[in-house]
C-alpha cells in the first residue's frame, strides 16, 4: 500500500493509463515541460515524448476540436483545461458536435476533457467554478466528479477506457488535502454510473458528490451526538447518475437532502428532487430540501467566499428541519 494524495492519484490514473496503451495522449496549455498549472503532469513530457505529451495553444476550442478528430481517428486522448472554468469556451463544439458524434455518424468519440473545478481557495469568479449542469443536458456526454483518492484514480482510468466523450470534474481543493492508502499494482478501474455508500444512516440521506461529500461527513459526526443519523451518498458520477442507488436510500431513511457546490438554481440537486418526488414521494417524511451555493458569482474575498458557498452548518441545520418536521 502507498499513500496518495488526490493528486497524484490522478497523476497516477494517467500514467498506467498512458503505459497500458500507445492511443492514449494528452493536450493542454502548459502541460508539458512546465508539467501543468497544479502539476498533474509534472515529468510527463519528459517520460513519454512532445509527441505524446502536448503544449497546446492557449484555446480550449482548439484542443477540444483537436481532440475530437483524433478520437475518431482510433486515438484517445485527454484534453486538460487549465481551470474547468474555461470549458465554456468549447461548449458549442462539446456539445453541438463531440456530444452527438456517434448518433450522426456511428463515430465513436473516446476522448476525456478534465480540469480544477471548485472554490474554498480564493480564487474568485473566475477559477473556482462549478459548470457542471451546463452539460447536464447534453445526451452523449459522461460527467463524473470524484471525492476520495480512490475514484479519482478509478473514475480518470475508466474515463480514458470508455468509448464516449467524459467530463473529469477534480476539485482543487482536495488536490493536496485528501490522502489514501491505495494498493501498489491493483489496476482500479471506478465504475461510471454508480454511487457510493460513504456513511452508511437512518434518518436522513444526503446526496451529494465532490468535494461536498467531506461537508457532508463533517455534518454526519455533529448531528451523530445528537442522535441523528444521516445516510451519505457520494454520486461519483453525474451524467448518468445513479437513480436507483438514491431511490434505495431515500426509501430507506423516508428524507432526503441534496447537496452540491455549485449554484442552486438550475443546479443537479433541482432534478434529484424531480426523480425522488417521481419515484418516492409515498415514502418521504419530509419534503426534499437542497443546500448549495448562492445564486451569484463567487466573491473572492475569503468572508464572502464563506458566505456564499455551502458549510457544514449549512448541512447540519437543514437536516436539523428535516428531521424534526
Amino acid at each position: 500500500m502507498t499513500q496518495v494524495t488526490y493528486l497524484e492519484a490522478i497523476r497516477d490514473g494517467l500514467r498506467e493509463e498512458m503505459e497500458r496503451d500507445d492511443r492514449v495522449f494528452m493536450m493542454g496549455e502548459d502541460i508539458g515541460n512546465y508539467g501543468g498549472a497544479f502539476k498533474v503532469t509534472e515529468g510527463f513530457q519528459a517520460r513519454f515524448g512532445a509527441e505524446r505529451v502536448i503544449d497546446t495553444p492557449i484555446s480550449e476550442v482548439a484542443i477540444v476540436g483537436a481532440a475530437a478528430g483524433a478520437a475518431h481517428m482510433g486515438l484517445r486522448p485527454v484534453c486538460e483545461m487549465q481551470f474547468i472554468d474555461f470549458l465554456s469556451c468549447a461548449y458549442s463544439i462539446l456539445t453541438n458536435y463531440v456530444a452527438t458524434a456517434r448518433y450522426r455518424a456511428d463515430l465513436k468519440t473516446p476522448m476525456v476533457v478534465r480540469g480544477p473545478c471548485g472554490g474554498y481557495v480564493r480564487g474568485g469568479p473566475f477559477h473556482s467554478q462549478n459548470p457542471e449542469a451546463a452539460y447536464l443536458h447534453t445526451p452523449g456526454l459522461k460527467i463524473v466528479a470524484p471525492a476520495t483518492a480512490r475514484d479519482a484514480k478509478g473514475l480518470i482510468k475508466a474515463a480514458i477506457r470508455d468509448d464516449d466523450p467524459v467530463l473529469y470534474f477534480e476539485h482543487k481543493f482536495l488536490y493536496r488535502r485528501i490522502k489514501e492508502d491505495l494498493p501498489d499494482g491493483e489496476d482500479i478501474v471506478t465504475p461510471i454510473g454508480e454511487a457510493r455508500l460513504a456513511r452508511e444512516g437512518a434518518h436522513l440521506t444526503v446526496v451529494t458528490y465532490s468535494a461536498m461529500v467531506f461537508k457532508a461527513l463533517e455534518a454526519a459526526e455533529v448531528l451523530a451526538k445528537e442522535g441523528i443519523s444521516l445516510e451519505v451518498l457520494d454520486l461519483r458520477t453525474l451524467l448518468p447518475f445513479d437513480e436507483d442507488a438514491i431511490v434505495a436510500s431515500v426509501k430507506k431513511t423516508n428524507r432526503a437532502l441534496i447537496v452540491h457546490e455549485d449554484t442552486r438554481t438550475g443546479g443537479i440537486a433541482g432534478e434529484i428532487t424531480a426523480r425522488i418526488n417521481e419515484r418516492c414521494f409515498e415514502w418521504l417524511d419530509a419534503p426534499v430540501r437542497r443546500v448549495c451555493a448562492h445564486d451569484v458569482p463567487l466573491p473572492y474575498a475569503p468572508t464572502l467566499e464563506d458566505f456564499v458557498l455551502p458549510q457544514t452548518d449549512d448541512i447540519v441545520k437543514a437536516a436539523r428541519w428535516m428531521v424534526a418536521y
